[in-house]
């Protein structure tokens, strides 16, 4: 059963007549714009219309089926400031239902645009829904569709909220830069592919020549017992992605039609990356011009000079720099299964280009990954486990029973060490290091990758007590089946997870599978737990890495019934979410 049919079984029981009256729908067509005028819910709301549209658009030269907002892909930038009220209504020109989600907003729930969850109701072909919301925030969001994978086909778009005083930095020029992965394929088709095959998008599976290459490197008892280990647990160390085949998108254009972004040297650029995949997790980085990274997922955090940063479906993070030289640079992203690359050009002058950088190799999972020891794993501590449920990269909840998840990365983010990218593989070939483990992006000696320890919030947290309560989040699965799940049960068999407002509280995510994980959660930030004390960075997508432990902590002070899901989105709609209620305060 897919989540689209869950949540219409679970629905609350709300009529479409009295959610209309709830959120002032209002049947009007047009093109994004703003009509400051046209209703009277505030003399200061800043009013627009979107429709829902399907479409072709053409990438690379090559037309395909897409879903647009406002009439393109990525969907026009939305640009308010901190304090306005924003009424936007959206018509849906589709024959399916749809929605619009504000991600990352803090607004009220019925608002907040999840099917099923806080008496909102999907969008019915035809009509037109009104969003309304005073924004209580600054930063970088963006906003996508809700509804049956929808995103991957195109509908999502940027959200830029200038601060009521004074941004944090100094930029000449802002960009924003949203990262995508395409498909000619229906999403639905996608999803019963991989139901049927959950290596059926795995075209990097090792062979027989990478075997005897491995024995030649480490001898041949330790490369079989490798094979064997995997073999056992019906993995592939490959598998790093679950969809590859895709072409990687800024702003919407393909490789070949390269978005440009000009400057004049000596300027503060300021760039926006938004990752607004449905799958992908990118390796981002300039060539040659470093980035000072002071925003993430919307909110300010100390200034961290880096060369390269990782970010997962959801994330956002905003960076400065400074290009002195008159010349081009290469804006380049690549998937962490190398299976392509997203590129776009920094320029003084239309019609530059930069020298497109060679990809890194493709990095091989290890034992680590699932918690283990490197060189292979210890059977004789495996009792318990469930072999008959591990299959290419994920595990059920149940098969879980036998590990030490205090061994699962131990300390917060202790395995996404990504300061240490590029150093620490087996050597291969000729002396050249091997990437080894997911969090390896084969950084050069000498350069620095972001890792989650760096972020520092800007300010100190201003909830500064400890957890009273903690609640673990097991992310499993079972991938032969592609069953992705919480805490073994799919969304729709699931507990919610309830606490009462104004409770502080402590989530652990246990990651129990080869994958990683962008755990979202809607209607308010979380603090993680990454080693700083009162200046934790807040977020509203934590990365779990595959086989590690994360926590991270936050204060319930947002009423509702919020979706709380891995944001990898065939994940999601295979079941990888659950409801995290905030009870509201008792009279």
């Amino acid at each position: 059963m897919t989540v689209e049919h869950t949540m219409k079984k679970r629905i609350v029981e709300i009529s479409r007549r009295d959610a209309l009256k709830l959120t002032g729908a209002a049947g009007f067509a047009g093109t994004l714009a703003i009509y400051p005028g046209r209703r009277a819910f505030a003399s200061a709301a800043k009013e627009y219309t979107l429709n829902v549209d399907a479409d072709r658009i053409a990438i690379d030269g090559i037309s395909s089926n897409a879903i647009l907002m406002g009439g393109s892909v990525p969907a026009p930038t939305m640009r308010w400031r901190e304090g306005d009220e924003v009424v936007v209504y959206a018509t849906n020109r589709l024959d399916v239902p749809t929605s619009i989600h504000w991600h990352g907003l803090l607004i009220e729930g019925v608002m907040d645009g999840a099917p099923g969850f806080n008496g909102y109701v999907a969008i019915q072909p035809g009509e037109t829904y009104t969003y309304r919301f005073k924004l209580r925030q600054a930063g970088t969001y963006w906003y996508h569709s809700h509804s049956a994978m929808q995103e991957q086909q195109g509908m999502y778009g940027a959200i830029v909220i200038e601060p009521s005083g004074r941004e944090p930095v100094r930029a000449d020029r802002d960009y924003v830069v949203v990262l995508s992965d395409h498909t000619q394929e229906d999403p639905k088709r996608v999803l019963s592919n991989l139901k049927a095959d959950a290596g059926y998008y795995n075209y990097g599976k090792r062979t027989l020549i990478d075997f005897f290459r491995d024995a030649n490197r480490d001898g041949f008892n330790t490369a079989l017992k490798d094979r064997l280990d995997w073999g056992d647990m019906r993995m592939d160390p490959t598998d790093l992605a679950d969809v590859t085949g895709y072409t990687f998108l800024i702003n919407g254009r393909g490789p070949k039609d390269n978005w440009t972004a000009l400057f004049n040297p000596g300027e503060r650029i300021r760039f926006r990356f938004i990752n607004a995949s449905a799958m992908s997790f990118f390796d981002v980085r300039i060539p040659g011009l470093p980035m000072t990274v002071f925003s993430a997922d919307g909110q300010n955090v100390q200034p961290v000079r880096v060369d390269e940063f990782r970010f997962g479906v959801g994330e956002t993070y905003d960076v400065i720099v400074l290009p002195r030289d008159d010349k081009a640079f290469t804006i380049f992203a690549e998937p962490i299964d190398r299976s392509g690359y997203a590129r776009a050009t920094l320029a003084p002058r239309e019609g530059m280009e930069a020298v497109i950088p060679e990809q890194r190799p493709r990095t091989i999972l290890s034992m680590a990954d699932m918690g283990m020891a490197h060189g292979g794993m210890d059977h004789g501590s495996m009792t318990g486990m469930d072999h008959g449920s591990m299959a290419g990269g994920a595990m059920s909840g149940g098969a879980m029973g036998g590990m030490d998840h205090s061994k699962m990365g131990g300390a917060p983010m202790a395995g996404m060490d990504h300061g240490a990218m590029g150093h620490g593989g087996p050597a291969a070939e000729g002396g050249e290091r091997r990437p080894f483990g997911w969090a390896d992006a084969s950084t050069p000696p000498g350069m620095k990758a972001l890792d989650y320890a760096d972020l520092k919030a800007s300010t100190p947290n201003s909830d500064d007590r400890e957890p009273t309560q903690e609640i673990e989040v097991r992310l499993t699965g079972i991938m032969e089946r592609y069953m992705w799940n919480l805490n073994g049960r799919p969304f729709g068999k699931d507990e919610p997870i309830r606490v009462a407002y104004g409770d502080r509280v402590r989530l652990k995510f246990v990651n129990t599978t080869m994958m990683a994980h962008p755990m979202h959660l809607h209607g308010m930030f979380v603090e993680l737990e990454n080693g700083q004390t009162d200046r934790k960075p807040r977020k509203h997508v934590v990365v779990v890495p595959p086989g590690k432990t994360v926590s991270a902590v936050l204060t319930a002070n947002e009423p509702g019934d919020w979706p709380f899901h891995c944001h990898l989105i065939y994940h999601m709609e295979a079941g990888m979410m659950t409801r995290f209620i905030v009870e509201p305060k008792s009279a």
